[in-house]
């Protein structure tokens, strides 16, 4: 995980502002560094009169993988070029699979392909052929000297951020911002990848403008001379044959999860040494987002089967005192006890006890008194800018204070809870699944409107706009704690499988629950049915049968002032 920050300007350098770096560090605090490039536009024979690029270049770096931190920016001495990099590579072109630190091999990958292009144009077609076989979360700016072209963009369904703004003199880009000056900053779209020609950016004319490369699916015709190829097909849209859920898709979901798992797991943090905490012997290194539903704990549930027992695994369970619901309770009564996500918290937590005995489960109650919530809350709107209603907040505080991981942990029934921060780096999150599986109510409203065709319609709207609505703002909002969130039901291989399988299979509206049948593919009930058969194979059974409910209602972050206010309510500027 790492901060970007590039500036191209063309009245010399521009450096983030301070309250900027210090967001940036809060992602990396395991190094910063910066580099600075005068690019002289134009052709070499008229050097002098040619106008001037002055390009900045900063990264942090929050060390995940590899036996030693790796610096950024990384810079090729050679030819000057120069890589800002934010996410994993699990495997680019003709590796395979990257094991150790990602950015020193993408870098190499990204320098021979520009190395073998006679012209720009031909650059940019192999730079693209290369990005395209990328796998993995990330966003990135590229200097490629050679050629006097800035690459830069998220990945396919935008799992990590990045921002971007235009100035009088030329454009910002950035993981995260300081909206405090009330600049007009943009997502990047997770739709293709951006160019600037620096020759054209020098002359600040129409042909400045960043050169959009789109990405397309392997079924889609190219309409334009170079795109880049979607990591999956097309959702499967048959409504003609149908099967329900069962044991082989189960154990299909289950084997790809595995996979994904294992790349977001496995040696993680191998570079900075852990210190037990709490009279752990190996404190943990991999924690989930827990609210106890289903998706989390599947990832909890997998992860037994993969890390060492002696490996602890923290669930990282967040509760609200929420004024609107809790005003009136006792001086004895715990809100944070009764918001629905701690219960149903606990009660997956003795699930996985059971099912997973001789695991050091730690469950991490964090509460967060309202003083807190509101002590924060400019912080939080910063990190979540440029998304900006009231839902946005009520979510972005969830994820905020759950990622701090600073909460109690109970040793024992008769033991005084402990306090306890987590000292894990990379939090697991069971995001999309529901958009995959049809999780939320308005796809069976859209079933009982529509049928199957309105399923599939709204199945594939919510895929489509996962990086507009959620991946970017959760990114910024998580990162802020020097911890990076991974999406194992994001991994693009898991995701091939996901749209592959038919709606009915993947959740059966037009099959209501049976409740006294022995079968769980039908008394199971339709929302994201396949999920909750694997769950039940887990021997999850209590788990299989949680409903779906939405964070910010879960842990209380909802309407915390009045019952009034809509989720969509634009918020006042920071």
């Amino acid at each position: 995980m790492c901060g970007i920050f590039c500036t191209l300007s063309r009245h010399g350098f521009i450096g983030p502002l301070d309250s900027t770096t210090q967001l940036l560090q809060n992602r990396g605090p395991d190094s910063l560094g910066q580099h600075q490039v005068v690019v002289e536009a134009g052709s070499r024979e008229d050097a002098e009169a040619s106008p001037r690029i002055h390009a900045t270049f900063l990264s942090t770096v929050l060390s995940l993988r590899g036996k030693a931190i790796v610096e950024q920016p990384l810079r090729d001495a050679s030819t000057g070029s120069i890589l800002c990099w934010n996410g994993e590579c699990w495997s680019m072109g003709a590796m395979a699979y990257i094991t150790g630190n990602d950015s020193e091999p993408v870098l190499a990958q990204l320098l021979r392909a520009s190395s073998k292009a006679t012209s720009p144009e031909a650059a940019v077609v192999a730079t693209m052929n290369l990005l395209a076989t990328c796998r993995g979360p990330h966003a990135f700016v590229f200097y490629d000297a050679r050629h006097k072209l800035v690459y830069y963009g998220r990945d396919c369904l935008g799992r990590r951020s990045l921002l971007q703004k235009t100035t009088l003199h030329g454009l910002v880009l950035s993981s995260v911002c300081d909206n405090a000056s009330g600049d007009s900053w943009t997502e990047v779209d997770a739709d293709g990848i951006y160019i600037v020609h620096l020759d054209a950016f020098a002359s600040d004319g129409p042909s400045s403008l960043p050169r959009h490369v789109p990405r397309r699916l392997s079924s889609q015709a190219d309409e334009t001379k170079v795109s880049l190829t979607l990591p999956f097909p097309a959702l499967n849209r048959s409504i003609k044959s149908f099967s329900p859920p069962d044991g082989d898709t189960a154990a299909a979901l289950k084997r790809s999860l595995l996979d994904a798992l294992r790349l977001r797991t496995f040696n993680v943090r191998e570079a900075v040494s852990l210190t037990p905490s709490n009279n752990v012997a190996q404190p943990a290194k991999i924690a989930v987002l827990f609210s106890g539903g289903l998706d989390c704990t599947i990832l909890a549930r997998l992860c037994h089967d993969l890390l060492p027992i002696t490996n602890s695994i923290d669930l990282l369970n967040v509760a609200f005192e929420n004024p609107r619901i809790h005003s009136h309770l006792g001086a004895d009564t715990s809100p944070y006890e009764l918001c629905p996500d701690r219960i149903t918290g606990r009660s997956s937590f003795a699930e996985l006890q059971r099912v997973c005995p001789g695991r050091r489960w730690q469950f991490v109650a964090i509460n967060v008194p309202y003083k807190d919530t509101k002590c924060h809350r400019t912080h939080v709107m910063t990190l979540m800018h440029p998304h900006n209603t009231e839902m946005d907040l009520s979510i972005s505080y969830a994820l905020y204070f759950a990622s701090k991981g600073t909460g109690v942990i109970n040793e024992g029934d008769h033991i005084a809870p402990t306090a306890y921060t987590t000292t894990a780096r990379v939090l697991l999150s069971g995001l999309g699944a529901d958009e995959l599986f049809g999780g939320y109510q308005r796809h069976a409203t859209a079933y009982e409107r529509k049928g199957y065709a309105g399923l599939i319609d709204e199945l594939e709207l919510d895929f489509n706009r996962l990086g507009k609505r959620n991946l970017g703002r959760d990114d910024r909002v998580i990162s802020d704690s020097g911890r990076e969130v991974r999406f194992p039901f994001l991994d693009e291989d898991f995701i091939s499988l996901a749209l592959q399988l038919s709606a009915k299979t993947k959740c059966d509206f037009g099959s209501p629950q049976v409740e006294d049948s022995k079968n769980p593919a039908l008394f199971l009930e339709p929302a994201k049915r396949a999920l909750r058969v694997l769950a039940w194979k887990l021997d999850l059974k209590q788990v299989a049968g949680e409903k779906k409910r939405a964070i910010q209602f879960g842990a209380r972050t909802a309407k915390m002032e009045t019952g009034k206010t809509k989720g969509t309510h634009v918020l006042a500027s920071v």
